[in-house]
């Protein structure tokens, strides 16, 4: 602390002067600045006092040195202590050198001093010295001036600190050894001419510097084991190369190194200094790394271009030396592939510097077209192009430009007018597939020199692939860059040639990407949509402006695409200009877009509401109107995304509305705003900003639903930042203006914006008891870091209690809630509040530690509930399980930032010790009861090396303990259930979740306690027997452990474990996760009398912990040790006698490498060991063990992942992964090498017949995973295709099958036409020339996968394919009954299949001919019976069947057509199962005539099916199909009418006697409903209205919440289908026998409304958007569906406009709000009784009756309003006024007088939290409200009633007397004068969303 001390000086030195008050202020700021961790808080600390020194700088110069002194010497100080921030250094620079002005000498005296004393302190340098050295060398001018004068001294220091640290090793993670290097790099980069005559002259030779030198080899050569410490010693080397005099110089010296690796030990003379080369301790190749990549780096030009003295041919070190090493370093595959191909992007980036001496130096081409360093370089380039490393990519993109452009260089300065390099590398990007993401790099680096029209010629399906990539999200950055590339070209070409109008650009450009745009905004995959708006859209607008109209023009429809594409344009219109004015037309059209049911059009027009390009421009009142609408509509849209999404938009919202206010406040507002418009803009945003904080306060009730609540917290989020002044010291972004509180002011003086008051604080304290960690973590977060530093006193009691009370709770989600409520109450908390809590350990109370008084409290907690479990487990897993109190620890040690302070004073370092070594002693002791009493034989004492229990050891156990806990006495026979008990759950709860909470607790104690960033002098807090017995636990766990869940805990917490003990400084504890790591293999290998691997889940995870935990920046030496032994353990021959029941150690280190692979925080550190580890999985395939097949098939799927990747999506079924094979063999040279020898194999001939091979399949599944590549001439894939034909002839059908699929991307695009063609002419062209059957099967197969995957890219067209169609046709007879295998005769016609445009008409003909004979005999013999079963026939008459209806859609022929009709009539099922399947598929949807013949078919059909009955599989589908062809209601013709004119009542009765009487299972219930609906729609009459009621009662007993998802998704999609033409006639003239079914269906869908799936509400709300339309209406603009909410408040408008006046409606509106009993509700709060582990499910979680209630409430008031008096819903609503009234009355008395009293402390705070109460007296209150409504509308009559005595008036008072209770008990909402929130609006019986337009 010299600065301090400093500061101490010099305060009191100036403290009588004229300066003084300066010179403190500037003290403080500098106080400030050393004291903040905050790198924002620094820097505005430090910048006043810059400003503070430029006011000192006159004063001091007029003083004397001796007065200046102390203030210099102060900042120097500072100085010194910032020397880890270069910003900060350099601005205390900047102060040192204004303070020093005209005292020059001085300041250099002082700096003198001060570096002086700092080399005089040892030799060896601290880091923080050598930081020092390093930043006064880099930024100081008088510190390089010290340093050049005292140059020997510092190298000195140096070379003895390297030495110390090289033979030290302080810790793998320790930058020291890193510092010392960048010192050592600086000193030769910033004083090279003092350094080179000790180098290079021999009379200055400097000894220091030549061990210096030796030092820094043994770095680069593998001493330091951290690889960016290397990395920096070749660079250093480098640097220490520049100061040769002379180029040559260098080079001889750069040419030594390099030739080093090769020669081994010996001498090195590196200018005059000679040194000993070391050893290569570990041979790994990073040393060629080393050099390569430091003399890429830094070395000089001239070095790198002069030619070599002693090589032939001009040779010189960029060209002949290091081109080399980087190419070297690209073929081997090691853990710096990042950095290989970084050295290759360098190696491009110096050759493009030194292009001029190079072309001096050889007198011609550098890249000439032949030469083989070309050819070296572009193939080095595509190799590597598509490696998965993280960053290369950019790499590639750099060096792939910088390539073309030396070749542009050099055809420029040689006048090359031909330049093939440019077409070679088109076509090789136009021969790969689209998938690879890798051709796209090329491909934008050419445009530029090759012309975006020739580009695109070349490559005519260049739009659609870039289509394809815009929806996979991996390629879609590369397409839009290749977009941009060519637009951005063509408009250059465009504007130099004909210099046309904005307007003539933009046809221009719409002619070749107006489609390719329009596609891709209106696809119907939201990731393509999104994609084209964000990467494309906005890019083009800014480029071509005039593209605007062209883009609105193409978007006018009603449909939801074109919806949501129109906004996009919109939107992205609005970014560029700034502003968008809509018309009427544009505001009704958007008001649409924000209630339809599609997420994605919504929030793109929130989205247009919220954005602007400007952050100060208001919300203009149509914005504000239109957000008020939306945003209670969508409160609870159950998509987590839409969530994220809505509160980005919102938070943009709510900045425009604080920016634009505070610029009216300062007066900075736009000219055009006069002072009324100003104030009413304000008044606007504050009111607006009220609203919108009220209605999430309102939201967060625990009666609504998650969504609801999740929502409201997230803009309650966005609220308080964005609208409080709260300083956020850990964000870079996001913090308040600095003149927030004036808008604060200015906001509370009008009564707004009281963000935390006690509604508000209770709100969210309720949060805190909810049952999903989401909701109670946000919430527990708001309040830490918004509200008042500490929480009310009372509150905080209740708090503390109701916490205290939950971590005794057995259910998991409530003891973490008590865990959350614990440290919410430590964070809020003071020592007074900490005084008056009931703590345990009163002595503790004294410490002046928060955190560690509470963290004593809750260890007491813990030891008194193990003392419970060890005395009875079951009355502890009941009444006090130990994970609650765990979790509350593990919380507040680890997430309370001032817990982590107080652990770091001195003063308090023993207490926690002591503390932490009893915590740790503790979980021990608990972990050891627990999961030794689930071993009962073996006890808590047992070994922990023991394998984990079984299942039946388990329950025995639990049983005997169960019988303990409840006495002998108690036993009760439970018989033979197959459920758990109650008691078995709650023991094995505890146990399992209380383990898991251990190993999370000890591992972030271990990464927060052992962290270098730890100051040194605190001490060890986690001593090492402590440390041991920590790991002992973790042993314990994840040996004995079986439960997954607790296993993922601890292996969690172990990883932090190790990896904070391998980082650490301390060798002893760098040994403890070694030591396990070699215990581990020890036992791995060694007998055994258990199974470990497969009855211990935990065992393999112990190696991927320890492992995990190693630096990534290493050379992860524990990692390669354990890989090595565990291929070395898998190995090993099995033994003869094997026990089954026992794992081999062959089986377990199987098991243990898949672990590995699989380990997320490995990455690619194992594919170093792919080779080696797949060889092993490929030879454990073929192990006459199962248990070694078992482990091998899962090791070698885990490889394939990790080498391959995820697949990143899938198009039409096929993985668009973007590896190619010849990319993939480029990278794994040597397994490439094992998959070919494996195939070679598997198709030698053998003798004796056919061998199997059980690795053969795994290879094949693993190649047809990868993409084909690129045609170029030796190809590494060209090998592989002989065996994958070879193995056609295979007779395993599995196999023949996976080769055809693996030969597609060993086949080049260019190429297949050419083997299509080749196996096509090998087909048999008679039944004579049949070899083999298999060998046909098979070539037919593998043609199909060609086939279909050049016909899915677009690759090969009909004419290409001709001469294929040709030899197809010569071998017709194959698909003849001639060719008597029908499995052949089915692979020949899919194949046939894909080739309907190439054939002749005759063949064609022929084709149907044949099938036609085939089916129509199939007939007559299942007429006659004597049809012959043959294998496969089935197959091949789907297949038959199947061709047939692609033929009539493709040729819509009306013969075609009715032959396929006939065959679905016939009785085979074999092919009507297939016409049926083909029509679901959609296959058809293409051709309307054959969907409309086969409807009517099926219609005419549906009575005697319906009447057979033959199969429910078959009538299933049968149904499926009826309704997929009329799925659209357009498609119902009136000949469909007249198709089932007479049947269809009996068809109608038919299917509701199914649903109705039956029981068909509920998938053909489900078509049955939805068939019987389709029906009833279009046969619906007056005499029908029987069946209307049957159906109606069939769609409520679907629908009730207790039916399954199926059932009430079939009562929802029904009441779509035939609900608008039931209930349209009633609409139109009031029918009375209508009026019943009317109400019963608008209350199903109300109640579908609620439902908890999202896709029953979606079909529900599609009802209410039909019922809201006119027919004319639906056929003119086409029906948007809507919201599910805008759903609901239509259907409330129609029953408020069409059937008001009947009584009926108000009554069935009234079944919608519960009658719920408070007074039982409060009762059982009261009581507290015990809670069980599990409660009861609700049947409907998503449903919210407080919310539906006050949405009801405003629509019942207006039923009462609108009618007249007397009327038939006046007497209703007396009805109900007697019924409910009394007892409304008595409910709000009994609630004045429970909470008028001050509820009971035990249960006041747990009310908060309770559902069932907020509901209940959210819905008494709605109720009042309408008593008070019917009191005042009836008048006096309705006041008389018995039981009520009161008018509307009292009964209103006590109303808000209640609520006003209530409301400060936190049990409900502050009263609103206009709507409540979630209501929706007033209701006029119009459409609102057309109103909200207006």
């Amino acid at each position: 602390m010299g600065a301090e001390r400093e500061a101490r000086a010099c305060a009191a030195f100036y403290g009588s002067r004229g300066l003084a008050p300066t010179v403190l202020s500037c003290l403080r700021c500098l106080r400030h600045f050393a004291g903040s961790t905050a790198k924002r808080c620094k820097e505005k600390h430090l910048e006043e006092a810059l400003q503070l020194t430029r006011a000192l700088s006159e004063g001091l110069q007029a003083l004397g040195e001796a007065e200046a002194r102390p203030l210099l010497r102060c900042v120097l100080a500072f100085q010194m202590e910032a020397t880890s921030s270069c910003s900060s250094f350099q601005k205390l620079e900047q102060m040192v050198t204004q303070l020093a002005v005209g005292k020059e000498a001085l300041l250099a005296q002082e700096v003198d001093t001060l570096l002086s004393g700092l080399a005089l302190q040892g030799e060896v340098l601290s880091p923080e010295d050598l930081q020092s050295v390093s930043m006064f060398l880099e930024e100081s001018s008088l510190g390089r001036q010290h340093w050049q004068q005292n140059l020997p001294l510092l190298l000195q220091r140096l070379a003895s600190t390297l030495h110390w640290v090289l033979q030290g090793q302080p810790t793998p993670g320790s930058t020291w050894g890193y510092l010392v290097i960048k010192a050592c790099l600086q000193v030769f980069q910033v004083l090279p001419k003092d350094v080179a005559p000790l180098v290079w002259s021999t009379s200055g030779k400097s000894e220091t510097l030549q061990s210096l030198l030796g030092l820094l080899l043994e770095v680069a050569w593998g001493k330091a084991l951290n690889k960016d410490t290397r990395l920096l010693a070749g660079t250093a080397l480098s640097m220490l190369v520049n100061t040769a005099p002379q180029p040559q110089h260098g080079a001889s010296a750069v040419l030594t190194l390099f030739q080093l690796p090769s020669q081994g030990t010996g001498e090195l003379k590196f200018g005059e200094l000679v040194v000993e080369v070391p050893p290569v301790l570990e041979p790994d190749g990073l040393e060629k790394l080393v050099l390569t990549r430091g003399v890429l780096t830094c070395c000089k030009m001239d070095i790198l271009s002069c030619q070599l003295e002693g090589l032939p041919n001009k040779a010189c070190l960029l060209l002949d030396v290091v081109f080399p090493a980087v190419c070297a370093l690209s073929r081997e595959q090691k853990d710096c592939h990042y950095y290989c191909f970084q050295a290759c992007a360098l190696w491009l980036q110096r050759l493009r510097e030194g292009l001029a001496a190079l072309w001096h130096l050889m007198g011609t081409h550098v890249l000439a077209q032949d030469s083989e360093l070309l050819q070296e370089l572009t193939q080095l380039l595509w190799n590597n192009a598509e490696t998965p490393v993280e960053g290369v990519s950019e790499f590639i993109h750099s060096s792939f430009q910088l390539l073309l452009e030396i070749y542009h260089l050099e055809c420029q300065h040689f006048q090359d007018q031909e330049r093939p390099l440019y077409q070679q590398m088109l076509q090789r990007v136009v021969s790969m597939p689209w998938q690879i993401k890798a051709r796209y790099v090329p491909l934008c680096a050419i445009v530029p020199y090759m012309g975006s029209q020739q580009v695109l010629d070349a490559y005519p399906d260049l739009p659609q692939h870039l289509l394809s990539c815009l929806s996979t999200n991996h390629l879609c950055p590369a397409a839009a860059e290749a977009y941009k590339a060519l637009v951005r070209q063509q408009c250059r070409e465009w504007r130099d040639g004909q210099r046309g109008t904005e307007e003539a650009l933009a046809e221009q450009w719409a002619l070749r990407w107006l489609p390719l745009l329009s596609q891709g905004l209106c696809s119907p995959l939201p990731i393509l949509q999104s994609n084209s708006a964000n990467h494309l859209l906005t890019w083009t607008l800014r480029q071509l402006p005039a593209t605007q109209a062209l883009l609105a023009a193409q978007f006018g429809g009603q449909d939801t695409m074109s919806l949501r594409a129109w906004v996009s344009v919109l939107k992205a219109q609005k970014s560029v200009a700034g502003a968008l004015p809509l018309g009427e037309a544009a505001l009704e059209r958007l008001s649409r877009c924000l209630g339809t049911r599609e997420e994605g059009v919504r929030l793109a027009a929130l989205g247009l509401l919220c954005c602007s390009p400007n952050t100060n421009q208001p919300l203009s009142g149509t914005e504000v109107r239109l957000l008020r609408h939306f945003l209670p509509l969508n409160l609870n849209c159950d998509s987590s995304s839409f969530r994220q999404l809505l509160q980005a938009a919102v938070r943009k919202a709510l900045v425009r509305l604080r920016d634009s206010s505070l610029a009216q406040l300062r007066g900075k507002a736009p000219r055009r705003s006069g002072p009324a418009e100003g104030a009413e803009q304000l008044a606007q945003a504050v009111g607006f900003v009220e609203w919108l904080l009220q209605l999430s306060i309102a939201s967060l009730s625990p009666g609504s639903n998650y969504q609801r609540k999740k929502t409201a917290l997230l803009l309650l989020a966005a609220v308080l930042e964005t609208c409080t002044d709260t300083w956020s010291p850990d964000r870079k972004k996001g913090q308040p203006p600095r003149t927030m509180a004036t808008l604060l002011s200015y906001a509370r003086q009008r009564g707004c914006w009281d963000f935390f008051s006690q509604p508000n604080l209770l709100a969210l304290m309720s949060c805190l008891q909810d049952s999903t960690n989401e909701i109670r973590d946000l919430a527990s977060e708001l309040l830490v870091r918004y509200f008042p530093t500490t929480f009310p006193e009372p509150i905080a009691q209740d708090l503390f209690q109701l916490a205290q009370d939950t971590l005794g709770s057995p259910r998991v989600q409530e003891a973490e809630a008590g865990a959350v409520l614990m440290k919410t109450i430590l964070q809020k908390s003071d020592s007074g509040t900490m005084k008056s809590l009931s703590l345990e350990a009163e002595a503790a109370l004294t410490l002046p530690s928060r955190g560690l008084c509470f963290a004593q409290h809750l260890l007491h907690v813990l030891q008194a509930q193990y003392k419970v479990a060890r005395q009875d487990l079951l009355r502890a897993a009941a009444t006090a399980p130990m994970h609650g109190a765990i979790a509350a620890l593990r919380r507040c040690l680890l997430q309370v930032p001032e817990a982590a302070v107080s652990m770091q004073a001195a003063e308090l370092v023993q207490s926690w010790q002591e503390l932490l070594t009893c915590l740790v002693t503790t979980v021990r002791d608990i972990t050891s009861l627990l999961l030794g009493a689930l071993q009962s034989q073996q006890g808590p004492g047992a070994d922990e090396q023991a394998a984990a229990p079984s299942f039946a050891e388990m329950g025995n156990a639990i049983g005997s303990l169960i019988m303990l806990g409840k006495g002998q006495g108690q036993e009760e026979e439970e018989g033979d259930s197959v459920l758990l008990s109650e008691e078995h759950s709650l023991i094995l709860t505890c146990c399992w979740v209380s383990v898991k909470e251990i190993g999370l607790l000890l591992g972030g104690l271990a990464e927060l306690l052992l962290s270098p960033a730890l100051p040194a002098e605190v001490g060890p807090l986690l001593p090492l027997p402590t440390l041991q017995m920590a790991t002992r636990v973790f042993q314990e766990i994840l040996l004995r452990c079986r439960h997954w869940g607790a296993v993922e805990g601890c292996s969690m917490g172990f990883t932090k474990f190790c990896a904070a003990l391998l980082n650490h400084p301390d060798p002893e504890l760098q040994a403890i996760p070694r030591a396990v790591l070699e215990q581990g293999l020890e036992a791995l290998g060694g007998p055994r009398s258990s199974s470990i691997t497969r009855r211990a889940a935990g065992f393999p995870m112990l190696f991927l912990c320890i492992v995990s935990g190693e630096a990534p920046a290493q050379a992860r030496p524990l990692l390669t040790r354990c890989i090595q032994t565990l291929l070395s353990l898998a190995a090993m021959a099995l033994p003869q006698d094997w026990d089954q029941t026992l794992d081999l150690p062959q089986v377990c280190a199987l098991h243990v490498l898949q672990t590995l692979v699989r380990g997320a925080g490995l990455g690619g550190a194992v594919l170093c060991h792919a080779t080696p580890m797949m060889a092993l999985a490929l030879r454990g395939l073929g192990s006459p063990c199962w248990a070694m097949r078992n482990a091998a098939i899962q090791l070698f799927s885990a490889l394939t992942s990790r080498l391959l990747g995820q697949p990143w999506s899938h198009r039409d079924g096929c993985p668009s992964e973007g590896l190619s094979l010849h990319a993939f063999l480029g990278q794994h040279p040597k397994l490439g090498a094992v998959l070919l020898g494996e195939l070679k194999v598997a198709t030698a001939p053998t003798s004796g017949g056919p061998r199997l091979h059980p690795a053969l399949h795994a290879i094949l599944t693993l190649l047809a995973q990868l993409q084909p590549g690129a045609d170029i001439a030796g190809s590494p894939s060209a090998p592989f295709l002989e065996p994958l034909l070879g193995l056609a002839e295979s007779p395993i059908y599995a196999v023949r099958a996976m080769a055809a699929k693996a030969l597609v991307p060993v086949v080049a695009p260019p190429q297949r036409c050419r083997l299509l063609l080749q196996l096509a002419r090998q087909l048999p062209a008679a039944p004579g020339q049949i070899r083999s059957h298999n060998a046909v099967h098979g070539h037919l197969l593998q043609m199909q996968a060609l086939l279909g995957c050049a016909t899915g890219t677009g690759g090969l067209s009909a004419e290409a394919l001709h001469p294929v169609a040709l030899q197809l046709e010569a071998r017709g007879w194959l698909l003849t009954p001639a060719q008597r295998c029908p499995l052949v005769r089915a692979a020949f016609l899919q194949l046939l299949a894909l080739l309907p445009a190439s054939f002749s008409p005759g063949f064609a003909q022929y084709i149907h001919g044949t099938i036609s004979t085939e089916l129509g005999s199939l007939l007559q013999g299942g007429k006659s019976g004597c049809a012959e079963p043959q294998v496969g026939s089935a197959i091949l008459h789907q297949t038959m069947a199947h061709f047939m209806c692609s033929e009539a859609a493709r040729l819509a022929d009306s013969e075609r057509i009715a032959a396929v009709c006939s065959l679905l009539q016939q009785p085979n099922p074999d092919i009507q199962l297939a016409i049926l399947s083909w029509v679901i598929a959609g296959e058809g949807g293409s051709c309307k005539e054959v969907e409309n013949a086969l409807g009517l078919t099926l219609l005419e059909s549906l009575q005697s099916v319906l009447q057979e009955r033959r199969d429910k599989e078959f009538l299933r589908l049968y149904l499926e199909a009826l309704l997929h062809l009329y799925r659209d209601p357009s498609s119902w013709s009136q000949e469909a009418s007249s198709k089932l004119q007479g049947s269809s009542r009996s068809c109608l009765e038919m299917l509701l006697h199914m649903v109705e009487a039956e029981c068909p299972g509920p998938d053909l219930l489900f078509q049955a409903l939805c068939a019987a609906s389709l029906l009833l729609a279009h046969q619906c009459g007056d005499e029908d209205t029987a069946l209307v009621e049957r159906w109606c009662a069939a769609l409520e007993e679907c629908s009730r919440s207790a039916c399954s998802e199926l059932l009430r998704l079939a009562a929802a999609r029904s009441l779509q289908l035939a609900g608008p033409s039931v209930l349209q006639p009633s609409l139109r003239v009031c029918f009375p026998f209508l009026l019943f079914p009317f109400l019963r269906l608008i209350n199903m869908a109300i109640h579908l409304l609620q439902d908890e799936e999202r896709e029953v509400r979606h079909e529900a709300s599609g009802f209410a958007s039909l019922l809201r339309q006119s027919p004319g209406e639906l056929l003119r603009d086409g029906c948007i569906f809507v919201q599910d909410n805008v759903g609901l408040q239509s259907l409330l408008e129609l029953l408020l406009g069409e059937f008001g006046e009947h009584p009926e409606t108000f009554n069935s509106l009234l079944q919608h709000i519960p009658v719920l009993d408070v007074r039982s509700v409060v009762e059982e709060l009261e009581a507290n009784k015990a809670v069980s582990l599990y409660k009861e499910d609700e049947p409907n979680v998503f449903a919210e009756p407080a919310v539906l209630a006050q949405q009801l409430l405003p629509v019942l008031v207006q039923l009462l309003e609108k009618a007249p008096t007397g009327s038939p819903v006046h007497a209703s609503a007396l009805q109900w006024l007697e019924a409910t009234g009394p007892s409304v009355l008595r409910d709000l008395q009994y609630c004045r007088h429970c909470w008028s009293q001050g509820p009971a402390a035990r249960w006041g705070m747990k009310a908060l939290g309770c559902a069932k109460l907020h509901t209940a007296l959210a819905v008494l209150v709605v109720r009042a409200q309408l008593v008070a409504q019917v009191l005042r509308v009836l008048g006096e009559g309705a006041t008389a009633m018995p039981g009520l005595g009161c008018g509307s008036q009292e009964l209103e008072q006590e109303l808000e007397l209640v609520q006003g209770l209530l409301v400060q008990h936190g049990l409900a909402p502050v009263p609103r004068q206009d709507n409540a929130p979630g209501e929706l609006g007033p209701l006029s019986g119009t459409d609102s969303s057309r109103r909200a337009a207006v």
